[in-house]
């Protein structure tokens, strides 16, 4: 007669087989790369707009980046890595962060290390990599491929442009996408799916851009439970798919759209003349990008006024000279020369419809 399995193991041996059980398997750290870094470090960087001097890499194949990853992270397969390692900085200090599919992973460690012999002098590795993203419930981002296989095989997912409507979406949108402004988000909200099990999906203007991370942070709040971004936005889709796939306004065609110079936008070679030579009336500057940002330098004489405070002080706005509103993609500030146009009278309004970046020396570039 067969005794019960329980009475094979003596108390010693049970309890340790339930510990094991219990803990799971165990880690083989003896092949992991030096630097380990946890998640709360990996977040100061996977933020829009993204923080110069640091690259998130994601080790893992791209049929698991696609369809989730860390936000601003880029895709350099291990087993790709010497034909793409082109995709990394060029400047050799620059924080290298790697990260693959958790601690029995070890791409991103091999990664780590080829980085390392081609002279990177500041690697970390995130071990416990997507999985422990995942796990706390952070935000995740897809890929431009994913984002088209959704949209071609008709999937019930909700796709969301953060952007601008008259100066951004209007223009050009990726299909089916609908649109809500992330300055006029609480009151859009009815647009959302009832169903907040759906899947939404939000984009802007790429990785300079906040507005779509700020968008799916306030779905989240509000319960919908498959949050995630397209971080790389529309400047990749355009980058990957072209021009032809995209969708402007109207059932009219791109040409319909176009009606001369757009009204309220100054042109580049404008702007920088201002800056160096003035005006008179010296035109107000707002910065509408967040303190953060703005903290880190600002054009010379700028004021900041971030987007979501906007609306509640247009009222002090001049109305005895004009108001320029720049950010970092022509984004936010096309948003808040909209709100002036709006919900204003007497705001002279312009916007920058380009990048200003702030260099660490103070100067400045708009492109």
């Amino acid at each position: 007669m067969l005794k019960p399995m329980s009475l094979l193991f003596s108390a010693g041996a049970l309890g340790l087989l339930l510990s094991a059980c219990a803990t799971g398997p165990s880690v083989d750290r003896s092949n992991w790369y030096d630097e380990i870094v946890d998640r709360d470090v990996v977040k100061q960087y996977a933020v829009t707009p993204q923080p110069e001097g640091v690259a998130i890499i994601d080790s893992r194949p791209a049929r698991r980046y696609e369809p989730g990853h860390i936000p601003t992270a880029i895709n350099i397969p291990d087993t790709q890595f010497d034909r793409h390692a082109d995709l990394l900085p060029e400047d050799r200090s620059t924080l290298l962060i790697f990260y693959c599919g958790g601690v029995q992973c070890p791409l991103s460690h091999q990664s780590a290390r080829r980085a390392e012999e081609l002279g990177y002098e500041n690697i970390k590795v995130y071990a416990k990599g997507m999985p422990d993203w995942k796990e706390a419930g952070e935000l995740v981002a897809v890929g431009a491929d994913h984002m088209r296989n959704l949209i071609e095989s008709g999937d019930q997912t909700l796709i969301v442009d953060s952007r601008p409507t008259k100066r951004k979406y209007d223009l050009g949108h990726l299909p089916t996408a609908i649109n809500i402004p992330d300055s006029r988000f609480d009151s859009m909200t009815h647009l959302l799916p009832a169903d907040k099990d759906t899947p939404v999906i939000f984009y802007c203007d790429g990785y300079r851009c906040p507005l779509s991370a700020n968008s799916a942070q306030k779905a989240m709040d509000m319960g919908y439970t498959d949050v995630k971004t397209f971080a790389a936005g529309y400047p990749r889709w355009v980058e990957a798919f072209g021009d032809e796939d995209v969708a402007v306004a109207g059932a009219g065609s791109a040409g319909e759209l176009q009606q001369g110079p757009d009204e309220g936008i100054i042109s580049v070679a404008a702007f920088e003349r201002l800056l160096e030579e003035g005006s008179n009336p010296a035109p107000l500057i707002v910065d509408v990008r967040t303190p953060d940002e703005a903290a880190n330098g600002t054009l010379p004489g700028a004021i900041n006024i971030p987007i979501g405070d906007l609306e509640d002080k247009l009222d002090t706005l001049p109305r005895n000279r004009p108001v320029i509103f720049f950010c970092s993609t022509g984004g936010r500030s096309g948003e808040a020369y909209d709100m002036a146009v709006l919900l204003t009278e007497g705001v002279d309004a312009y916007f920058v419809d380009a990048a200003v970046t702030i260099l660490a020396d103070g100067s400045y570039n708009v492109e």
